[in-house]
């Protein structure tokens, strides 16, 4: 009965204490896609990821009811910093649901426009709306209908101290007539949340980084990548480790407010699975950290996972050296990897798969007609048929002026296909996932390159194909499978049933090195096919965005020399970073992994066919 009349009362009184309105209240989920589109549209960092903001303290005047309540401690604000812009979880300022999605599309706008540093809060704002006004005219009976709307709901002055109403009321003049208020006053109290402008990034929230001394070793990553649910950032902060073992501890149970105030958990050495860390993590407000010393035995595992030399692929050679984009000196750097070509360990000679037969014939069949066609070559000086179409253009053309002769005839040719194509295969360790409960990933690649072998071994294009994966800069696998020179035949079938999951994705190099090669064949079309399961990542500085963009600046450099990339994927998230990398229409994505097999010499028929 207690706990009723107490669940009764929190809903009232917090009822009553809310200045929002649930009613016409709009999630951050219903309008992420959209939001995306504008910023990135407008000038936006195409990089940056587009989420949801945590609450965050926000110390200002409350009244009699919110202090009863507790409400209005922690704020859901606009904010950005290098790599995301975070937006309100969600928005009910205004009693219509129009004008709080607005709001959203207003907030984007801003953010796409500002570099997400301020001098002066207030006056910056100012200045922002002004620019963003002057730049998109359009906006401006959007953002005065928002400023009305807005100015409305502002908390009465009466009451206030003196200082708090001049502070109210230079914000209310700031938001009416941007631009005409150059000073604001000092006040022990921040003033009631301005909505319609950007804050500053917070210094509690975001990702703590781990304190090693290695440099190299900033963000160790999981190696089989999972999905994680886009829920917003969470607060964190950094507290010393205790060691201490201190005796039972006697308490009444009514003094517990909160399991979630801190939770001594070495994640270190803890051997619960991940998703149970997950769900934790979802239900916490503020997640507190310790950096332990044991913590760098996890870490010297990790890099010890190597096979030893008896037990690894075979090495060739001492090694390449290749640069690397660092996309906050906007520079490349020279001799930043060392990648190394390696042949596939204990390959022998072996023949197509017989579960493989049946399926390469059918595709051998499609890809027949591509040595075989043949095609009519217009507007020729001889050849075996009237051109028509060119004699009718000569004949009216003659009626109005003198005009030359030109070809009349066409000529039946056949097809000659000038082509090269390296197929460039990730093997990082996220390949060892299953897909189903025969199939893991790894079994579809190698069915997909085996397939790819026989279909443009009947056509007789010129084909190599490559294996890589990584461990940090200095340990980059480039597998070799078939290269251009030599005949695909048991020996190269052997290799690639001897592939298996190598370690970290670090897919920059390796499209270089592919590059590289792919340069020094002397077709006039070049085509580099890369086939993957997830985005960049490694487990030094290479996760997150410079990953990202040193693969960008690697295609860019493919695209420069006259290569055409194209990126075929399983992952199902790639939406959101692959045309940033490769471009709008020069990726797929396989919604079925398993139909890769038949697909991946489809979409090479595809390419080289047009």
């Amino acid at each position: 009965m207690e706990e009723w009349i107490g669940s009764v009362w929190h809903q009232f009184i917090t009822r009553k204490a809310s200045t929002e309105f649930d009613l016409a209240r709009v999630e951050f989920t219903q309008v992420s896609k959209s939001v995306g589109v504008v910023f990135r549209a407008l000038g936006g960092d195409s990089v940056k990821r587009v989420e949801a903001a945590s609450n965050r303290d926000y110390l200002s005047r409350r009244s009699f009811l919110q202090k009863i309540s507790g409400d209005n401690q922690q704020i859901s604000l606009a904010w950005q910093d290098a790599d995301s812009l975070r937006l309100p979880e969600s928005i009910a300022v205004f009693p219509e649901v129009e004008l709080n999605k607005d709001l959203y599309i207003w907030l984007a706008v801003l953010a796409a426009n500002h570099n997400g540093r301020f001098k002066h809060w207030a006056i910056d704002n100012q200045q922002l709306v002004v620019d963003v006004l002057d730049k998109f005219p359009s906006l401006k009976s959007r953002y005065q209908r928002l400023a009305s709307a807005f100015v409305k709901l502002r908390p009465c002055v009466d009451k206030m101290p003196i200082a708090e109403q001049e502070m109210e009321q230079a914000i209310v003049k700031a938001v009416i007539n941007p631009g005409s208020v150059s000073a604001f006053p000092r006040v022990n109290y921040a003033p009631q949340a301005v909505f319609l402008w950007l804050y500053p990034a917070t210094q509690t929230e975001g990702q703590i980084q781990a304190e090693y001394a290695d440099e190299d070793i900033e963000e160790p990553t999981n190696i089989n990548s999972k999905k994680h649910n886009k829920t917003a950032r969470k607060k964190t902060e950094r507290v010393d480790s205790s060691n201490s073992r201190d005796g039972m501890m006697i308490f009444r149970l009514e003094s517990l407010f909160s399991w979630s105030e801190f939770a001594k958990l070495d994640r270190g050495t803890d051997d619960s699975d991940d998703d149970d860390g997950e769900n934790v993590a979802e239900d916490l407000d503020k997640i507190t950290l310790s950096q332990q010393q044991d913590q760098k035995s996890a870490r010297i595992k990790l890099d010890l996972d190597l096979p030893s030399s008896s037990e690894d692929d075979l090495p060739l050679g001492e090694g390449i050296t290749l640069p690397e984009w660092d996309y906050r000196k906007q520079q490349l750097v020279s001799e930043r990897c060392l990648l190394q070509p390696m042949l596939p360990k204990d390959s022998v000679a072996k023949g197509l798969p017989v579960h493989l037969q049946k399926t390469a014939k059918n595709i051998q069949a499609q890809f027949e007609q591509l040595q075989t066609m043949r095609y009519w070559l217009k507007s020729q000086p001889q050849g075996e048929e009237l051109d028509l179409n060119a004699w009718l253009d000569f004949h009216v053309e003659r009626q109005v002026s003198p005009t030359a002769e030109r070809g009349l005839y066409q000529s039946f040719r056949g097809n000659n296909r000038d082509l090269s194509c390296l197929l460039l295969a990730d093997l990082s360790m996220s390949t060892d996932s299953h897909i189903n409960n025969e199939m893991r990933v790894i079994d579809v690649v190698r069915d997909s390159m085996l397939l790819f072998g026989e279909a443009l071994n009947v056509v007789g294009d010129n084909f190599a194909m490559y294996g890589f994966s990584s461990v940090k800069r200095s340990h980059v696998r480039f597998s070799l499978l078939k290269n251009f020179k030599e005949p695909y035949n048991d020996n190269v079938r052997g290799r690639i049933q001897a592939i298996r999951p190598g370690f970290y994705t670090r897919i920059g190099a390796a499209i270089r090195q592919a590059t590289k090669i792919l340069i020094e064949q002397k077709s006039s079309q070049k085509l580099l096919l890369i086939l993957t399961d997830g985005k960049p990542n490694d487990i030094d500085h290479y996760e997150g965005r410079f990953g990202i963009e040193d693969t960008k600046q690697a295609i860019i450099e493919a695209k420069q020399a006259g290569l055409k990339p194209f990126c075929i994927t399983i992952d199902q998230e790639a939406e959101e970073y692959l045309p940033y990398i490769f471009g709008r229409y020069s990726y797929s994505v396989m919604l079925s992994p398993s139909q890769l097999p038949v697909c991946l010499p489809q979409i090479y028929h595809r390419l080289t066919s047009q």
